[in-house]
This record gives C-alpha cells, sequence and structure tokens, in this order.
C-alpha cells in the first residue's frame, strides 16, 4: 500500500512545480494555516532541499538577468544611406534591452531564467513584462515605476543590415538603484550566475561587484556602449567575465585601440583592476578573450559564416550563449565563447532580435 504523502512533501511537490508560488497559494490548496506553511518552508531550508525564500530548488537555481529593457525600433534603408535628405525605410518593432534579450536568449535555450528591469507605468512597459513571461522568463520581480517612460532603442540600419546609428532612451534604468536591487535580494540570491548590462547606475554595478566578491559567486557584465563604459567602477574584483567590443575597450581604458596588441595591452591593464577574464568582440573577426597560457595572454576565435540579415541583438546573443555554458563548465571560456559565436551566427541569420530558432536542443543541432 502506497503512504500517502505528508503535508510537507506535497508543499515541496506544488514549489516543485511552481517555483514561484506565494505562501497563500500553498496555504489554500493544502488546507493549511500560513504559519504552518512557513514552518514547513523552513524546514525545507534547514534541510538544504530549498535554497533560501525565494524556493529555488538546488537544481534549478536561475539566471538572473539585470538591466535594460525597451522597445526597439529598427528602420532599415531600401537602398545605399544617403545623408542629409529622406532616406526610404522599411519599420520593424520588437521587445529588446541587453539584459531583456538575454533572458529571452537564455529561456529559449531552456534555462531558469530571472529578468530584473525597469519599464514605466504605460502600455509598453506592461507588455514587455507580459512578454517576458509568456517565453519563459521570470519578470515578476521587476520595478514598475510610474512617471517614467519606458525604455526605446531606435536603430538606422543599411541595406546590408548593419547599424548606421542608434538612439537609446533608456531612463528607466536609473531606477535600478542600490536600495531597489537590495529589495529584491530574496530573488536574486541563489542565482546560478548573475549577468548585468552597463544600463544600471554605477553604485548599482558597484553593488553587484562588492556581493560577488564577498560571496564567490558568478558574475558577468556586459558592455552597451562606449558613452556607458564610465559607469564601469575602478575596482573590478568580483567580476567573472567581462564583455565588449573594441570601441568599448577603449573607452573603458582611455586609449585608442588600433591592433591586437593594443587589445591585449588594455585587456591586461583592466585585468590590474579584479577582473577574471574579457572577451572582446570584433563583429566579422570573431573574438578575442583572455588565456593566461596564451603567449600573449590572448586567444582568437573566428566568427562562423553568417548569411547576415540584421544585426541587432547579436552581442546580446553571444553573451547569452557564454554565459549557458559556464553555468555547465565554469573554467572554459574558450568553449563558452565558441557557444556565444554560434548563437550570435543564428540571429544575424534572423529578421528578429531573438532568434524564433533557439531552443533547448539547438547547441546540440549546431554540434552534430
Amino acid at each position: 500500500m502506497t503512504t500517502p504523502l505528508t503535508k510537507k512533501e506535497q508543499l515541496y511537490q506544488l514549489i516543485a512545480a511552481q517555483p514561484f508560488i506565494s505562501q497563500q497559494d500553498l496555504a489554500d490548496q493544502l488546507g493549511l494555516s500560513r504559519s504552518a506553511v512557513a514552518g514547513h518552508i523552513a524546514a525545507l531550508i534547514r534541510e538544504k532541499r530549498l535554497l533560501g525564500r525565494a524556493y529555488v530548488l538546488p537544481d534549478q537555481r536561475p539566471v538572473v538577468c539585470i538591466g535594460g529593457a525597451n522597445i526597439d525600433r529598427k528602420l532599415r534603408t531600401l537602398g545605399p544611406v544617403q545623408m542629409g535628405t529622406s532616406n526610404p525605410v522599411s519599420q520593424h518593432e520588437a521587445f529588446g534591452g541587453v539584459a531583456r534579450n538575454i533572458a529571452e536568449n537564455l529561456a529559449r535555450l531552456g534555462l531558469p531564467t530571472r529578468l530584473l528591469c525597469a519599464v514605466g507605468d504605460d502600455a509598453a512597459g506592461h507588455s514587455m513584462l507580459a512578454h517576458a513571461q509568456s517565453v519563459g522568463i521570470d519578470a515578476k520581480a521587476s520595478l514598475v515605476a510610474g512617471g517614467l517612460h519606458s525604455g526605446s532603442y531606435t536603430a538606422l540600419l543599411n541595406d546590408d543590415g548593419d547599424m548606421v546609428l542608434a538612439l537609446a532612451h533608456m531612463e528607466c534604468c536609473d531606477a535600478l538603484t542600490p536600495e531597489f536591487l537590495t529589495s529584491r535580494a530574496p530573488q536574486r540570491g541563489n542565482a546560478a550566475l548573475t549577468i548585468a548590462d552597463l544600463n544600471l547606475p554605477q553604485d548599482s554595478i558597484g553593488l553587484l561587484l562588492q556581493e560577488a566578491y564577498q560571496h564567490d559567486a558568478t558574475l558577468i557584465l556586459v558592455a552597451v556602449s562606449e558613452p556607458k563604459m564610465a559607469r564601469l567602477p575602478a575596482d573590478l574584483r568580483g567580476l567573472r567575465c567581462l564583455i565588449l567590443n573594441r570601441g568599448e575597450l577603449g573607452a573603458a581604458v582611455g586609449l585608442r585601440i588600433e591592433d591586437k596588441a593594443d587589445i591585449a595591452a588594455a585587456c591586461r591593464q583592466l585585468q590590474t583592476r579584479g577582473v577574471r577574464d574579457l572577451v572582446v568582440t570584433l563583429g566579422g573577426d570573431g573574438v578575442m578573450y583572455t588565456d593566461a597560457a596564451a603567449e600573449n595572454g590572448m586567444q582568437q576565435l573566428s566568427a562562423p559564416p553568417a548569411r547576415m540579415r540584421d544585426a541587432t541583438g547579436a552581442g546580446d546573443a553571444f553573451a547569452a550563449g557564454l554565459a549557458w555554458s559556464l553555468c555547465r563548465t565554469p573554467d572554459d571560456l574558450g568553449l563558452a565563447c565558441q557557444y556565444g559565436l554560434k548563437l550570435a551566427r543564428l540571429t544575424l541569420e534572423s529578421d528578429a532580435t531573438v532568434s524564433p530558432t533557439i531552443c533547448p536542443t539547438i547547441f546540440e543541432e549546431e554540434l552534430s
């Protein structure tokens, strides 16, 4: 005869099926008081079957993505760009933002993913959060800020799909203050990995670095533009990896980057500030990444051939592929860069900011 499950075991199964279920919902479904539910949860935490107040199961720790979410508007010229006059264009609108794009890529890859972003209390903001939930991203802890407009990103692409100019309105991200991040400590705790973009205020980035250093947690930072490199703190201890392009690297160290030797020297300079590794994206030339075993401290990987449709989102896909790999093989940055390049290629070949072909088996298909 099968022994009936205890209330504690029933509660555990409900949490396993719905990791973000509230204590009141647990109480209602099990016919228990809130205090009884709290007692069972405390017991499961002591037994290490749950990891803290976020009800995270040990084998289901989420990747936490923190930073920008916005509406992407992409205008693509129907012929060569002509400055100083009107250009006929096609227009496409989608959900975007560095952290949001990374989160969607990771969710499509099958990882438990949580997004902490800030949106306005407007139609665009509510639609962004609803879409995030629809693709498997837990965005419940994001901030809906009254009095602010949701972020927007407008990119002008030439007829080959390369970016000519981009305009970003991201003041919502300034609401992602250290106080906000502290208020979301339960949702950020026990992350498998945290990946944040430099849309965050400098003090917020400093808090994430301090926490990662103190708790030996994995933190990845992703650059978003040359002007916002000013938000990178001087002390980079606690940072597992910084992902940036050639121009952003030059802005970070205050030097013009002309060649590979300059890239290597700039990366060494940043490593003296405490970051463990750097990855420098080079567009069609692939990436360079730090490797202590290499002759000049750097390795380079070529980009796989791609039939480019649209460059928007390719860098975010690269960051997601890298993070996906580091969750599985934390010390193999070269392998992580390979996965990042494969995901970037899929995005380059898609008209969408996040390729709809991305799925949990995509890397198996890519490597077979």
